[in-house]
């Protein structure tokens, strides 16, 4: 098994980085050929999914989490810690913060339009952000 962590900065509230080039590097490091890869951001506002990387779909991606979660609904969270955050906390938490992915020839099994990205979700400010790759032959 092999284990490296990524420590990178956001702009805030719908910040999306693309992760593939750290995940492409993780199995190049460990010398793994055919196994997984899993990704992990902690924190409990922010997540990682897989997406094409292009302005259009990262768009429609905003819209519809904000259609689930919306701006200007209360949230129980807010009220207990007048944080402000709570439709973080429900974004995040239906995205997910890890995903698992097939490694086949050295290299992630995805598909030609797909990158791995970490979503920002945090309203409060800039962040700095921890993800964890490991793979496993």
């Amino acid at each position: 098994m092999y284990r490296t962590s990524y420590h990178l900065s956001t702009s805030g509230e719908g910040d999306i980085l693309d992760l593939t080039p750290q995940v492409r590097e993780a199995i190049r490091a460990a010398g793994v050929e055919e196994g997984m890869v899993n990704i992990f951001v902690t924190g409990s506002t922010a997540a990682v999914t897989t997406i094409e990387y292009e302005p259009g779909v990262l768009s429609d991606l905003h819209r519809a989490l904000s259609v689930v979660a919306p701006d200007d609904i209360p949230y129980a969270h807010d009220r207990r810690w007048g944080d402000g955050n709570g439709r973080s906390h429900v974004k995040a938490a239906l995205v997910g913060p890890s995903l698992s992915i097939p490694v086949g020839g050295g290299e992630p099994m995805l598909g030609t339009w797909q990158q791995v990205v970490l979503l920002e979700l945090d309203v409060r400010r800039e962040r700095s952000r921890t993800v964890v790759v490991t793979v496993t032959p």
